[in-house]
């Protein structure tokens, strides 16, 4: 992300006055404190920062003068606000195309106000097209103003080299379709002057009759029988293709990293998969049938026309450049935008129909299905007032065209019925030359459908290669290998943020012993989750390392990795599938003895045969036909199956009763003996049996130590189990006949 925008003329020597010749960094400001619209540079030097505007210094002042400088996002705008003197005030105010930038300025300002080494991991994309500025497509690298047709469809047919086979044997059957259509014409200008101008032979007539009527019954039957083999084909052909392109698109959405994943509405990732593909498909078999024996046709048709007569040819075409640059120019001013507006909005609201049905429980346990019904009309409506205006438009384009075209079939038969007076043509000369020109006017006719299909194929190519040519956040380099792991963990001066000018982990340093029990306390937001995300390396640290045995896990292939850690989280997700193959997910070639020893161990056993099915029993979608605690207890046997060196236990009991926990936990002691386990937990029952507590806060270690040490300190710890204590006693009396403990989470 740029950081260092060049200034010139006034602008430049009034930031050299202010902050002095070193100027460190320059972004843009461009808004005004009161929200206009105005082109201003927030300038940083060794010792001042200034804001630019018009060559003139509005502000500037010490970079130390001011503490805890921030961006603070708003409605549509962001401002960069600092405390001077005990006093919150704003600096500047930007756009959100700028807001991520100014993440990165109030991070070097805070490092400058307190002289520390200025610590900044600029990695972050640009949110906007590097060469034109404009807004890129949602979830892409794509612009659509710079967006190269021409460059998509190479970039398709390259893909379709694996068919180009096919692809041949079915233009091969299309060019002699085309030879056959274009024999037509000639065999009706035999039949009508065999039959309407007989000539002195009655036996030639005859002949040329039945010859005319035979040839035609010709074209008809082989170029039917052609036509379909070709279609056939060339089905064969797109379908083959679209198949290779949702095999990459899926392919590469299971290589990327978690990173751009969560990044992404699970809608707009599917129609990349279904929806681009289908579409892309129906432009090859288009292009590859219609498009191509049209232009064949068009051609050979215009050749034929200019050899039987020049002049009634040009009158034929006359028309043609005129159309072509109405539809050039409407295209490329309008309708392309249209269209793409068009599938911007039935993205929105096929993501949004994803997401209410994904979480139709959520709607229904807080009766909100009319509200939902009001959005989803909302995105109908949209949708349709975009259609209606592309197709408003379009149905403008295609009478004026359809006007033109018919226009010049009209002058072609007004002449020609001229010639045929005067014996200049005969009566069959003029039927093959009006079939011949009809062959014309219907290519053109088509063909202005054509920008249409490939306006819409070509925003689903990119939008398919967007997925395929991204790379991975997270990449093994080209000398990583296996390691076994044995479950030695350490981290060290390890800084990390999801946006990395916003550090959730702030240089934590810690080691694990092999076989300890490490568990992780902290309120909402301290960095548990991350930390363990860090273990499994979904993401990369930004600073510092996490070492497996001393051995820095960015050198062990991530395959290798995960495949000996076992992991089970908060939100239990289970496949469709019977209850054998969710526990066989992590290790597919369990026995049968195997999946039973680790339903035994996460105490899911005893209701797996109650079923009538037992372990093949069958799942509902994610599961819904188990209650919480079975899911959980599932859960739990699929990450133990494995046998991992390292066991990460994300709120692991969180689902379960009292009853339930207590065999769970008999359980997970047998199971984190001599294994390596992080356990993040809201209970106090989990967190007694861990060999050490570490307590996060904002990012950093603030405590370490037994549960009895912790419990000593009477620190973040202390109050934390007194909350919980607090919480329960308040629910006992509130409910005096139970004398069952009450689960409260203490990490929030």
């Amino acid at each position: 992300m740029n950081l260092n925008f060049e200034l010139a003329g006034q602008d430049l020597v009034a930031a050299r006055q202010a902050v002095g010749q070193t100027m460190l960094y320059c972004v843009p400001a461009d808004l005004s404190l009161t929200g206009r619209m105005m082109s201003g540079f927030l300038v940083i030097g060794e010792e001042k920062w200034a804001y630019i505007e018009h060559g003139r210094v509005l502000e500037q002042q010490d970079i130390a003068d001011a503490v805890k400088y921030k961006i603070v996002p708003l409605i549509g705008n962001a401002v960069l606000e600092a405390e001077v003197g005990g006093t919150k005030r704003i600096i500047v105010r930007v756009t959100m195309q700028h807001a991520a930038r100014y993440g990165f300025i109030a991070q070097i300002l805070n490092d400058m106000s307190a002289k520390k080494q200025i610590r900044i991991f600029n990695n972050e994309a640009e949110p906007i097209c590097a060469k034109c500025g404009g807004p890129l497509i949602r979830g892409t690298r794509v612009c659509p103003r710079c967006m190269n047709k021409s460059a998509a469809l190479k970039r398709l047919f390259a893909v379709s080299r694996s068919h180009w086979k096919k692809l041949g044997l079915g233009l091969l059957v299309l060019f002699v379709t085309s030879g056959i259509t274009l024999a037509g014409p000639y065999f009706q200008k035999l039949l009508v002057n065999s039959a309407l101008q007989p000539a002195d032979g009655m036996t030639s007539d005859k002949a040329m009759f039945y010859l005319g009527i035979a040839g035609m019954l010709a074209v008809l039957v082989f170029g039917e029988l052609l036509n379909i083999s070709k279609n056939r084909i060339m089905a064969g052909v797109s379908s083959g293709i679209a198949a290779d392109l949702r095999k990459m698109v899926f392919d590469k959405t299971q290589q990327l990293s978690l990173g751009f994943l969560t990044s992404q509405r699970a809608g707009d990732i599917m129609n990349r998969v279904t929806s681009d593909t289908e579409r892309i498909r129906q432009l090859i078999q288009e292009l590859c049938t219609t498009a191509i024996f049209q232009l064949v046709m068009l051609v050979c048709a215009s050749y034929l026309l200019f050899h039987a007569d020049w002049r009634l040819a040009i009158v034929v075409l006359i028309p043609a450049p005129i159309v072509a640059y109405l539809h050039r120019y409407i295209w490329k001013s309008v309708l392309w935008k249209l269209f793409h507006k068009q599938w911007r909005v039935f993205d929105k609201a096929n993501s949004f129909l994803h997401d209410v049905l994904s979480g139709i429980r959520v709607v229904k346990a807080f009766g909100k299905e009319e509200r939902e019904i009001k959005k989803f009309r909302a995105y109908n409506s949209e949708f349709a007032i975009a259609t209606v205006n592309s197709e408003k438009l379009f149905s403008i384009l295609s009478p004026i065209t359809n006007y033109l075209i018919e226009l010049g079939q009209y002058f072609v038969l007004l002449i020609g019925c001229s010639m045929i007076l005067n014996k200049q043509m005969n009566i069959g000369e003029l039927i093959q030359f009006s079939s011949y020109a009809s062959m014309i006017f219907g290519p053109i006719a088509w063909l202005m459908f054509l920008p249409r299909w490939v306006a819409n194929a070509v925003i689903s190519i990119d939008r398919v290669f967007s997925v395929i040519d991204e790379q991975p956040e997270v990449m093994d380099s080209e000398d990583s290998g296996k390691h076994e792991i044995q479950g030695h963990l350490s981290f060290r001066n390890v800084i990390f943020g999801y946006k990395t000018y916003e550090p959730v982990l702030k240089e934590v340093s810690f080691e694990v012993k092999q076989g300890e029990m490490i568990g992780l306390v902290g309120h909402s937001g301290s960095g548990k989750s991350t930390l363990i995300n860090l273990i499994s390396r979904f993401y990369d640290v930004t600073d510092g390392e996490v070492l497996i045995d001393g051995v820095d896990i960015r050198s062990i292939k991530q395959e290798a990795l995960r495949s000996q850690i076992g992991v089970v989280l908060q939100e239990t997700f289970l496949f469709t599938g019977t209850i054998m193959e969710n526990i066989r997910y992590a290790k597919p070639d369990a026995t049968y003895e195997e999946i039973i020893q680790a339903a035994r161990v996460a105490n899911a056993h005893p209701f797996i045969v109650n079923f009538p099915d037992g372990y093949d029993t069958m799942l509902d979608e994610n599961g819904n036909n188990l209650s919480g605690g079975e899911r959980q207890r599932l859960a739990i046997a699929r990450a133990v199956l494995n046998n991992p060196r390292i066991l990460i236990l994300d709120e692991a009991t969180a689902s379960l009763d009292i009853d339930t926990e207590t065999a769970i936990q008999e359980a997970l002691q047998r199971v984190t003996k001599n294994r390596t386990t992080i356990a993040i937990a809201h209970r106090l029952s989990t967190l007694r049996h861990a060999d050490r507590l570490i307590v996060l806060e904002k990012g950093e270690i603030a405590e370490v130590g037994s549960h009895t040490e912790l419990l000593e300190k009477k620190g973040i710890y202390y109050n934390l189990i007194n909350a919980q204590r607090n919480m329960t006693k308040k629910q006992e009396q509130q409910e005096p006949g139970k004398n069952e403990p009450v689960s409260v989470e203490i990490t929030a």
